[in-house]
């Protein structure tokens, strides 16, 4: 209204619009036609009264009223309201207005409406959130450079970032994956590196903390929940698509993203998060930072002896999975087998997965607990969770079997080691059989069948059955005599020597 306004007073002065215009107050087309309108309402007289801004502005919007067009959207202003209400976007409605209503007018009649139609809504208003010190930390991941892999293989790194909100200190780590034990990894060094616990942490709804995300009753995931009772900290999840409830922390990995990474090289996973350290400490935290006006360091000094004591004792840390029992009674967890008892076989179990050791529930009921496997394909058995048959497979080895043959007696046992002891053929269950003769026959009767089977050289399962089920062994013992002459030596048989020593002249003339 003051640039009109002085043009009016300069028109009313005898100032050509040539004049006007080169001085830049106004252009040539539009003073032309603000001369036009002023001469319509008679503000050019001299001896009328200048006119106030309102009724400038009045006279301003009824010619723009009078010159306007009506758009071709006008008559679906309704539906294009409700579709943008319901998010939908301009470029979906122009095809449905066409595809639906016949509508043939450009998209660009469609973009003018849509930003009318946002122009008319109250604007939305916020409120910036204050934190006390010690009261909340904010946490979140943000994606991080590409590095080698201990796999050989390139990876992207991803930033995991709390900041406290009160002070705005930060802890950032680096870490390969976002799973739930490295979420509460790094929530342990997080409390250690601030020395405290803040009373509440605000997170978003991140698979490995929040299982359901809603608004008012969102389903904790059972490790966090442990994590939370025992640093002694309220879990606070943003509502959904609501990432504003944790701005702090979004300005903060942007921060880490744009004045960090971007001017730095990294040789490994290791050197990255040592740099990241450094960088904390040495620069952001002495920043002065853009909402506080202060050094994030210099309140941090303040927030420090507010937040919670780190507990005596270290929670121990857990990540809880659902697991099958497989008909082999073993559950698999990153790809170790773990043994349950076979009774639970096609059930479905708790696991809970430590640094050390993995331990199985049904329901709350404690059924086994193992040593963590390192290996993949590692198979961590406890004898006793296998069925009875397979027990006692399992335990009737070649030491169990040596054993139990020397109960017996000594035929026993050279049989039974004769056949362990060869070299082409597996017969540990030649000897397992052998031994279980002794719930049949006893052990007086096995001992002299498996006498009877070595006297004819014949160690075997099956001669020392044959001689148990005809009952041989209740006869006499098998003498085997060779005559004086044949003692030690085959029948029909001449020694080599015999063959290649010369003989007496005499013995070739006959």
């Amino acid at each position: 209204m003051f640039q009109y306004r002085q043009v009016l007073v300069r028109l009313r002065a005898g100032d050509s619009e040539r004049e006007i215009a080169r001085s830049g107050v106004m252009g040539r087309e539009k003073l032309a036609a603000f001369r036009a309108l002023a001469t319509c309402n008679g503000w050019l007289e001299p001896e009328a009264a200048l006119p106030d801004d309102a009724t400038i502005a009045a006279a301003l919007g009824t010619a723009r009223r009078a010159r306007s067009t009506i758009s071709s959207v006008e008559p679906h202003r309704a539906i294009v309201s409700r579709w943008l209400e319901a998010g939908v976007g301009g470029k979906a409605i122009h095809a449905a207005l066409c595809r639906e209503h016949g509508y043939t007018g450009s998209y660009s009649s469609v973009a003018r409406m849509l930003v009318a139609l946002r122009g008319s809504r109250p604007p939305e208003v916020t409120v910036r959130l204050s934190f006390a010190p010690g009261e909340a930390a904010q946490v979140d991941f943000g994606a991080g450079p590409v590095l080698a892999h201990p796999d050989g293989a390139p990876r992207r790194a991803w930033a995991f970032v709390m900041t406290l909100a009160h002070s705005r200190h930060q802890y950032v780590e680096f870490v390969w994956d976002q799973t739930v034990a490295t979420w509460l990894g790094c929530h342990r060094r997080a409390f250690e590196w601030f020395a405290g616990v803040p009373e509440r942490v605000i997170i978003d709804n991140a698979k490995c903390a929040i299982t359901r995300a809603c608004i008012r009753d969102p389903l904790v995931q059972r490790a966090y929940a442990e994590c939370a009772e025992g640093y002694g900290f309220r879990i606070d999840a943003c509502p959904p698509h609501d990432p504003q409830k944790k701005g702090i922390v979004e300005a903060g990995v942007k921060y880490v993203k744009g004045n960090f990474l971007p001017t730095r090289t990294f040789r490994d996973l290791a050197d990255l998060n040592a740099q990241a350290r450094r960088w904390v400490i040495e620069e952001a935290g002495v920043r002065i930072h853009g909402t506080t006006r202060v050094a994030p360091l210099a309140l941090f000094e303040i927030e420090r002896p507010l937040l919670r004591a780190l507990p005596a004792i270290a929670p121990d840390l857990a990540s809880w999975h659902r697991v099958s029992v497989h008909r082999d009674c073993h559950v698999q967890f990153e790809r170790v087998l773990y043994s349950a008892p076979f009774a639970l076989a096609g059930k479905v179990l708790w696991l809970r997965a430590t640094d050390g050791a993995v331990a199985l529930y049904e329901d709350f009921r404690h059924v086994a607990t193992h040593p963590r496997g390192r290996r993949p394909g590692e198979r961590v058995t406890v004898r006793d969770h296998l069925p009875p048959h397979a027990q006692a497979f399992f335990a009737h080895d070649r030491e169990w079997c040596l054993e139990q043959a020397a109960r017996v007696g000594a035929s026993c046992r050279e049989l039974v080691a004769h056949l362990l002891a060869d070299r082409i053929v597996e017969r540990l269950r030649a000897a397992q059989g052998v031994l279980q003769l002794l719930k049949r026959h006893g052990a007086e009767r096995l001992e002299a069948a498996c006498a009877r089977a070595l006297a004819h050289d014949s160690p075997y399962y099956r001669t020392v059955k044959t001689i148990l089920t005809s009952g041989v062994d209740l006869q006499a013992p098998l003498a085997i005599d060779t005559p004086e002459g044949y003692a030690g030596t085959p029948r029909f048989a001449r020694d080599a020597l015999s063959l290649f020593v010369p003989q007496p002249q005499q013995d070739l003339l006959h």
